[in-house]
């Protein structure tokens, strides 16, 4: 078998979608045909997604915060996580909890944390973020 003639013919005949869509009997489809109301996705799959994922919430954080490598690792990790949860544009909005970043305030950056609809709308998560923010630690 030659399989990258295979391959070929595969992402050929099915197409290569970066976005889900339906397929010609409705089915959600991503990729090459990979059908995720049947199939689904292994857990290495989902592993090597979220490590892309995190990998580009870093360099986003690095981006939107100067700062951002002189932060401390558990603080760094709260960035990411909120970076991860909200996207560039909803992160870039906290104006007031980076203006307490650049100067250092950790206990104001926190309260800046909880005082935010995305506080109410993540609940526990907002809570054990914005006490690490605070702390240092988890």
């Amino acid at each position: 078998m030659n399989l990258e003639r295979l391959l070929t013919q595969l992402g050929g005949d099915e197409g290569r979608r970066k976005k889900p869509y339906r397929d010609t009997v409705g089915k959600l489809t991503i990729g090459v045909g990979r059908n995720l109301d049947d199939r689904g996705l292994r857990d290495d799959e989902i592993d090597l997604m979220l490590k892309n994922d995190v990998a580009e919430s870093i360099g986003e954080c690095r981006r939107l915060f100067r700062m951002f490598d002189s932060l401390s690792a558990v603080r760094q990790e709260v960035l990411v996580n909120m970076m991860f949860n909200l996207g560039f544009s909803r992160l870039a909005g906290f104006r007031r909890m980076h203006a307490a970043l650049e100067e250092g305030n950790f206990v104001e950056a926190s309260r800046q944390m909880l005082d935010s609809k995305w506080a109410s709308d993540v609940g526990a998560r907002a809570d054990r973020l914005a006490n690490a923010m605070r702390t240092g630690a988890f």
